[in-house]
């Protein structure tokens, strides 16, 4: 096993159980302690991590974007839920623009029962999950400059692609929704990519599971005005409904 396929299992063994102890690690891997200390130090300084004696816990900061392959095994659930509503939303024949977040995987997959769909889409994932949809798809992928750990394109080149074309639904993920600033994302280039994508869209999808409600991240992406609606596994909070139907968004969960 390659030292980065090893801290990522790393990784994914901290996401699942909060915390981490170098002697265990050093069993399953069949490396030294010391080799396995390194691993964590590299995983403390990416931010993902922070050392404890004798191992690690996981740092739960939502401003830290975690590599594709260790969040498309996060709250799997969660996104099947989501994307099996959205897929009653879509229609045969609509143009759609999908974002990279791993929930937009979930989503394609569940839309590979519609015909002949036009997809944009940012993510280099989604473009190889539609390769055996060519021949009933137009898909059409930004371009722009690939974000390490991500599969995502940004920048400015993807963002004047998507400016070039209007849609019928943008359907985008968040890190985090705030009922009093909007909604963020870990950065400012995922942010600005999906401030795009709603912009060139009629309907404005944002889609997130209960767990983004009523927290923070950095960069900001929109503000609740800049929606028609929100997409979640389960049905929010009293005042959470109250706040979406005075805001004039529909608000959509598994009944």
């Amino acid at each position: 096993m390659l030292a980065i396929e090893r801290r990522n299992a790393i990784l994914e063994k901290l996401q699942a159980e909060k915390r981490v102890v170098v002697s265990e690690l050093s069993q399953i891997y069949d490396v030294s302690e010391e080799t396995i200390r390194r691993d964590l130090e590299k995983l403390e300084n990416d931010g993902f991590a922070i050392k404890s004696y004798g191992g690690a816990v996981i740092n739960e900061n939502a401003n830290l974007d975690f590599p594709f392959n260790i969040r498309k095994n996060w709250n799997i659930i969660e996104k099947q839920r989501i994307a099996e509503l959205i897929s009653t939303m879509v229609k045969d024949g609509e143009q759609i623009i999908l974002d990279a977040s791993s929930t937009a995987v979930a989503i394609v997959k569940r839309l590979k029962e519609k015909k002949n769909l036009t997809l944009i889409t940012n993510s280099v994932e989604i473009v190889v999950e539609t390769v055996d949809m060519l021949s009933d798809w137009r898909i059409l992928s930004t371009g722009g400059i690939l974000k390490e750990g991500s599969l995502a394109m940004m920048g400015p080149q993807a963002e004047r692609m998507l400016k070039s074309y209007h849609v019928d639904k943008a359907i985008i993920s968040a890190k985090t929704i705030w009922k009093d600033d909007g909604f963020f994302d870990s950065d400012e280039l995922h942010a600005a990519i999906k401030q795009t994508m709603l912009k060139v869209a009629k309907e404005r999808i944002l889609a997130v599971d209960s767990s983004k409600f009523g927290k923070t991240a950095f960069a900001k992406i929109g503000d609740f005005s800049d929606l028609t609606t929100v997409v979640t596994d389960r049905r929010p909070p009293k005042d959470w409904c109250a706040f979406f139907k005075d805001k004039g968004i529909e608000c959509i969960y598994p009944q």
